[in-house]
């Protein structure tokens, strides 16, 4: 009798395996796989509430994750508080506050290229930037 309790419950074991893998396994969006992508070999530094921006630079948008600016060897990252928002079929229409930075109080407006309509709003969190590690200090 035994026996057979201890089979059953070594059964019942391997069945429930699969169901506890799967739930630490998170499958990662395309959104996310391209982020990983652009940072790979960086660190992220400290988040900051604005970055300095220019005109000539754009922000790159990423389905579904976030805002990203390149300024030099720094990348910067605003993964937003709705990402979900970020649509690489609408435009962004942004309203600074503050004229050569890019802060978390502005406002962006998306607007659906397609139809030229209102289709939502971004609102901003904190930049994180992310600079190529030093491959001495490992």
């Amino acid at each position: 009798m035994l026996k057979r309790l201890s089979l059953a419950t070594a059964a019942l074991g391997l069945l429930a395996a699969p169901a506890l893998q799967a739930e630490d396994e998170v499958e990662m969006t395309r959104g996310e796989a391209e982020l990983q992508e652009m940072l790979e070999g960086r660190i992220a530094g400290e988040p900051e509430r604005c970055i300095r921006t220019t005109r000539s630079r754009s922000l790159t948008k990423i389905d579904d994750t976030a805002l990203v600016y390149r300024s030099g060897d720094t990348i910067w990252v605003n993964r937003t508080r709705n990402p979900n928002a970020i649509d690489d079929n609408d435009y962004l229409v942004i309203r600074k506050f503050s004229g050569n930075s890019l802060c978390r109080s502005d406002q962006i407006t998306t607007y659906s290229r397609a139809g030229n309509f209102y289709s939502g709003f971004i609102v901003l969190d904190d930049f994180v930037p992310y600079r190529m590690g030093d491959a001495d200090a490992s």
